[in-house]
């Protein structure tokens, strides 16, 4: 979020600041600004100051850079326009630009950011599946109210149609991203299992007994540990992903994740990694109200 938004004091700019961060991520694989929690980041996001220093950014070209520190400038009045992005050159005279590979390191940020979707993923998984039924009824009810046609999934059209019934001023590209982000098996649609986790994701996990379960599901030994042959079990051979998720989530660097560092990613705020994705929880949280209401 952009620094304004933080100041309580903001208007349509902050709109071209995410783009920015965006797009700064889709060049070099990781965030402009970042820290080990919510305080953190929004202090290097006040800080300001924008590396392009490290790899990929001495084969970006002037171009690509300007357009990134105009679109992430501090100050609102001086970042650039929708308009004006639009009008760049860098955009402009895409067509003109050479065709540089970025190399391996973005693929690998990327591919990690990938895994570490899945393993959060799971993780919710598990949350589910141990839920009191009294609470993961709630969000059953909630699918099958919005299966209008009864086949165990939801289209994009249902979702839609079921937000807008409900009095949700929810554009189509939200709601777009809350399917693809939900959508594990990726066969373009929600199955209730699907949707009960996505839910969980933005009601934001609190529960610590829930917690537990989760980890307990991925510590095959009971040690205590969550380590990297039980991580390969879960998400795959990416070996390379799997080492980028322990860095991230091992705190305190044994080469493990212990159940302390497990919690803190289940509670962390949306980071970067999902910012992307994210749909809004507000709208989520007062659409699960009234579908209660209703089905109830």
């Amino acid at each position: 979020m952009a620094p304004e938004v933080l100041r309580r004091n903001y208007g349509p700019e902050v709109d071209v600041w995410s783009a920015g961060v965006i797009l700064y991520i889709l060049l070099c694989g990781v965030p402009p600004f970042w820290g080990d929690n919510d305080e953190k980041i929004a202090q290097a996001i006040l800080r300001g100051g924008i590396d392009f220093s490290r790899e990929p950014w001495p084969r970006v070209s002037g171009n690509a850079k300007d357009l990134v520190r105009r679109m992430l400038d501090p100050d609102p009045f001086y970042r650039l326009t929708a308009r004006q992005v639009l009008e760049h050159p860098w955009l402009k005279n895409a067509d003109m630009a050479p065709n540089v590979s970025l190399g391996d390191a973005v693929r690998a940020r990327l591919q990690q950011f990938s895994a570490m979707n899945k393993f959060k993923k799971k993780a919710l998984g598990v949350v589910a599946r141990n839920l009191p039924v009294e609470e993961l009824d709630k969000y059953v009810q909630m699918f099958h109210l919005m299966d209008k046609d009864k086949n165990g999934n939801l289209s994009l059209e249902e979702l839609m149609e079921g937000l807008h019934i409900n009095g949700q001023p929810v554009p189509e590209s939200e709601i777009r991203m809350l399917l693809e982000a939900a959508d594990t098996d990726g066969n373009g649609t929600l199955d209730c299992d699907e949707f009960v986790t996505v839910s969980l994701h933005l009601k934001k996990m609190t529960n610590d007994e829930y917690i537990a379960a989760a980890f307990n599901y991925f510590d095959k030994d009971g040690s205590g540990f969550i380590e990297l042959e039980e991580l390969r079990e879960e998400l795959g051979p990416n070996e390379q992903a799997i080492l980028e998720i322990i860095r991230d989530v091992d705190t305190d660097k044994d080469g493990r994740i212990s159940y302390q560092e497990f919690e803190l990613m289940m509670k962390a705020g949306a980071d970067w990694r999902n910012g992307s994705r994210q749909f809004s929880r507000a709208n989520f949280s007062s659409l699960s109200k009234r579908l209660c209401k209703q089905s109830s």
